[in-house]
């Protein structure tokens, strides 16, 4: 028998959000790990704020919020309030109830920028390292270093001469016409409008130039986890200059190896990585004529599965990049580049710690 296709303008229902979200829900075992981190950056939050005055968006539920915006791919504060509006997982998540009312996404967004002109974003990436530490996830002797490029979110079009001054009116002035042609460019002449900090950088030969910056990150090889990240100016030089900065800070006493990709393979970086007791398990560049890296480090069976553990680093930025939004970032300057690049690394490190303790359960 066919049901009739009634229309239900009105509904009371007895059930929480806690009790509509399935039992193996992945974002049930997310949870805990980001009250706990939440938890501890509670006294770091009580001096953020005043005393007096109108109660803010609390700075727990921005940080979930944000959390599910890196997780479900959701490309602006619109969408990320319209979700909450009336998706009961993303409610329960967050903390909020069925009759709460959701911010105005310029409320949201204003409140957020107290988080971003601060250093929460590092604060709750150690504070989940430290939950990796304490349920031995990480390596302290073996790691990898390797660097993305980031594109900023600022066109061609605002990449002008420094030195232009006023010139005539545009002919549409939100999308004006401009031609390149015969016209050389770059870092020293010219600087954009739109973000000054970007650079114009061309990730390999062949490839198109595009204002970017440069993100970095320091993995540990047992399970793949984050432990450092660094957002630069993109350069030539900008990802060995942070690979000799990252594995200078690597904790402890222990000698350590680093892998790379061949573009590592120089003498400087080698000679500097070794006069820190950091064994260099660069991949050997086969274009040149001698390799840095000689018979001392690769007769080594260590060597080979370094070279085998350090291209994980390459899912690590697939996630970011496809998931995590970190292709084209919507934030401009170097330190708000930064913030997000290590909250997007943060998320990264919850999930893999909740499914290395799902598998080890």
């Amino acid at each position: 028998m066919r049901g009739e296709d009634t229309q239900q303008n009105a509904m009371f229902s007895y059930l929480s959000p806690e009790q509509r979200v399935p039992q193996n829900h992945p974002l049930r075992k997310l949870r805990p790990l980001v009250d706990e981190v939440l938890k501890k950056l509670s006294r770091r939050f009580t001096a953020m704020y005043a005393r007096v005055g109108r109660p803010s968006i609390p700075p727990e539920k921005l940080l979930r919020a944000l959390l599910l915006q890196v997780l479900y791919t959701i490309r602006s504060e619109r969408l990320l309030m319209e979700q909450l509006d009336y998706n009961l997982l993303f409610r329960w998540f967050v903390g909020l109830s069925m009759d709460d009312s959701i911010w105005d996404a310029t409320v949201y967004s204003k409140n957020r920028e107290r988080l971003l002109n601060s250093d929460v974003a590092e604060a709750f990436f150690q504070e989940v390292l430290d939950i990796a530490k304490q349920q031995d996830l990480l390596s302290d002797e073996h790691f990898t270093v390797d660097g993305t490029l980031i594109e900023a979110w600022a066109g061609q079009k605002s990449f002008k001469r420094r030195d232009s001054g006023e010139s005539s009116p545009p002919d549409d002035p939100a999308n004006p016409t401009v031609s390149f042609h015969g016209e050389k460019r770059s870092n020293q002449t010219h600087q954009s409008s739109t973000d000054p900090e970007a650079r114009l950088y061309r990730k390999s030969k062949g490839s198109e130039a595009k204002l970017a910056y440069l993100g970095h990150v320091l993995m540990e090889n047992r399970n793949g986890l984050l432990v450092n990240t660094m957002v630069t100016q993109a350069d030539g030089t900008a990802e060995r200059d942070a690979a000799l900065l990252m594995a200078s800070q690597i904790p402890g006493t222990k000698l350590v190896t680093l892998g790379a990709d061949k573009n590592y393979d120089t003498r400087e970086l080698v000679h500097d990585l070794r006069h820190m007791a950091v064994t260099p398990h660069v991949a050997q560049n086969d274009t040149r004529r001698a390799s840095a890296i000689d018979g001392r480090t690769t007769r080594y069976v260590g060597y080979t599965l370094s070279q085998k553990k350090r291209k994980r680093v390459e899912e690590v930025f697939g996630w970011m990049k496809t998931v995590a939004l970190v292709r084209k970032v919507k934030h401009r300057g170097l330190q708000r580049v930064a913030w997000m690049f290590t909250w997007a690394a943060a998320a990264y490190n919850l999930m893999r710690i909740r499914n290395l303790s799902a598998a080890s359960a």
